[in-house]
C-alpha cells in the first residue's frame, strides 16, 4: 500500500498538473457518482492527508480518494494515450485543457462537500507532512493503549496519518526494538515520532523509498521485505511473522539480534 510519502508525491503531480485550471472533461466511473460532472469547475488544490488524497474544486465540492493497495492516479498531456492498465481499470479521468489525470483501480471515490471532509479524513492522527503536524498529540495518541504492541500503534492511522508496512518495520530496526514491544514500555516514545516525520520528509521528494542512506536497490532498507537474508548490520538472518489482527495480520520484518524480543 502506498504510504504517505508516495501520496505526497502523487498530490504534489496532480496539483501541478491541474490546479488553476477548469474542467473540460471528467469521467467518474463508479456507479454512485455516474451522473456526476465537474466540468467546468476550476481545480483549487490537491492536497495529501495521511494516505488520502483530497482534490478540492471551486464551487465547495472535493473529490477524495484512496489508493489502497492497487490504486494509482497517472497524469498525461491533452490528448495522450493513458498508459496506466487496461481501460476497464479506469475509475476517473479529470482533464483540463493542457493535462489529464486519470485514476487507476481506485477502491474509494467519494465526492463530497469540502466543508464535510471530515467525514472521511476527521479521524486520522496528525500528519508528518501536513501543515499542522502536532508531534506531541502523536505521542498522546500513541500511548493511549500502553499494552499495544508498537508496531500495530505506529501502523494505526489514528494516531500518526502516513505510516504503512515499510515504515513500521524500518522504524523498529532503526530503533533497536522489538515491534512487539507494548508502547508503554518503549523507552521514550517521542523518538518513533521524530524518526518516521524525518524519514517521511527526506523520502516525499525521491522516487525510490531509502532508510540505509545507500541508494543501491538492494540496500534501501534495512529489513523490510528481506526475510531470511542477512541483517545488513549484524548479518543475523531477517525473520517475518504476521501481526495485527486475526484476519488482518500485516507481514512484519525485524532482526532478531539487533532488536531484543518480545517476539511471536
Amino acid at each position: 500500500m502506498p504510504e504517505g510519502d508516495t501520496v505526497w508525491r502523487t498530490a504534489r503531480r496532480l496539483h501541478e498538473a491541474l490546479a488553476g485550471d477548469r474542467l473540460v472533461r471528467c469521467d467518474l466511473r463508479v456507479p454512485k457518482l455516474a451522473t456526476a460532472d465537474l466540468s467546468g469547475r476550476r481545480v483549487l488544490e490537491v492536497v495529501p492527508r495521511g494516505k488520502h488524497l483530497l482534490s478540492r474544486f471551486e464551487g465547495g465540492l472535493t473529490l477524495h480518494s484512496h489508493l489502497r493497495m492497487d490504486g494509482a492516479w497517472r497524469v498525461f498531456a491533452a490528448g495522450e494515450r493513458p498508459r496506466g492498465g487496461p481501460d476497464h481499470e479506469i475509475r476517473a479521468i479529470l482533464g483540463t485543457a493542457a493535462r489529464t489525470a486519470v485514476g487507476y483501480r481506485l477502491p474509494v471515490l467519494d465526492l463530497l462537500r469540502t466543508g464535510d471532509e471530515d467525514t472521511v479524513v476527521g479521524h486520522l492522527g496528525p500528519d508528518p507532512l501536513g501543515p499542522g503536524w502536532d508531534p506531541e498529540e502523536a505521542r498522546r495518541r500513541l500511548l493511549a493503549d500502553p499494552a499495544r504492541p508498537l508496531g500495530e500503534a505506529l501502523l494505526d492511522q489514528r494516531n500518526l496519518a502516513g505510516l504503512g508496512n515499510v515504515y513500521k518495520s524500518e522504524l523498529c530496526f532503526m530503533l533497536r526494538l522489538s515491534p512487539w514491544l507494548p508502547v508503554g514500555e518503549v523507552p521514550s516514545p517521542a523518538r518513533p515520532i521524530a524518526l518516521a516525520a524525518k524519514l517521511l520528509d527526506l523520502n516525499k521528494a525521491r522516487a525510490s523509498r531509502v532508510t540505509t542512506a545507500d541508494p543501491r536497490r538492494d540496500r534501501r532498507l534495512w529489513v523490510y521485505g528481506r526475510a531470511g537474508r542477512p541483517c545488513l548490520r549484524c548479518g543475523t538472518p531477517v525473520r517475518t511473522a504476521g501481526q495485527g489482527e486475526p484476519g488482518r495480520e500485516r507481514d512484519t520484518y525485524w532482526c532478531p539480534r539487533c532488536q531484543p524480543g518480545p517476539y511471536p
